[in-house]
């Protein structure tokens, strides 16, 4: 077989995206024949030997059917398939998923809500990818009665530790009154998902955020998946993700 990058042999075989790819072999925790990784180097599938924080990864880019679920993760689990300061993951909520998957992108610890899970490396590639511009739908309760006025402003897009960002969505939902506290629910709408962005938007304007929900991907929604729970994709679901 013909040689492959190391960041794409990681994706095909469903590990990680080709960013996290990026960040594991800087960090050194990628190896090949027994030797640390670089960024760009060649591996030649089926022959070469990569591993991860010591774990052997085998070639299976191409082979088999992949694996397409949603999970709605509850606050109090991290996006990561372990964590060395013990705290509760997202493989333990779809750890009877019959084989291993992994995240498409990052819910925070605090937030819950829809996850897209599988071993489909190419497939992560194209829902990450900035490009295709997929929306994400966030349901955001904040700690104020909010006007008109100044949801307009919420959505202003402003400089953020250096980047600009990307024009996003705010719409107002309803008032509400979680633990006996005036809020205003509303849906945020981003098109590129910047770690924690919807957070520091919220902590940029002063306003409160007590709860923070992810509802939907693109077409994906989280109706009907309670919390802890997953479900495979529908076949219209992975058309569509697929035609993206």
């Amino acid at each position: 077989m013909e040689p492959i990058r190391i960041q794409k042999y990681l994706t095909e075989c469903g590990v990680m995206s080709r960013r996290a790819a990026e960040r594991e072999i800087l960090a050194g925790s990628v190896t090949v024949n027994g030797l640390p990784a670089a960024i760009g180097m060649k591996v030649v599938p089926g022959e070469d030997r990569v591993a991860v924080r010591g774990r052997p990864i085998p070639w299976r880019g191409g082979t088999g059917p992949h694996t397409y679920i949603l999970l709605n993760k509850p606050v109090g689990y991290v996006t990561t398939m372990s964590d060395e300061a013990g705290r509760k993951t997202v493989a333990d909520l779809i750890a009877d998923v019959g084989t291993r998957v992994y995240p498409v992108g990052r819910l925070d610890l605090y937030s819950d809500g829809l996850l897209l899970c599988t071993d489909d490396g190419e497939l992560t590639n194209r829902v990450m990818h900035p490009s295709h511009e997929i929306p994400k739908r966030y349901l955001a309760t904040l700690n104020a009665l909010l006007t008109d006025e100044d949801l307009e402003a919420l959505a202003e897009p402003f400089e953020l530790e250096g980047y600009m960002l990307r024009p996003f969505g705010v719409e107002f939902v309803r008032y509400a009154k979680p633990d006996g506290i005036p809020s205003t629910v509303v849906q945020f709408t981003l098109y590129e998902g910047r770690n924690r962005e919807i957070r520091k938007i919220c902590a940029h304007y002063g306003v409160k955020l007590s709860r923070l929900t992810r509802i939907a991907i693109g077409e994906l929604s989280l109706r009907g998946i309670p919390s802890g729970k997953w479900r495979p994709l529908t076949d219209a679901e992975l058309a569509y993700l697929r035609s993206i």
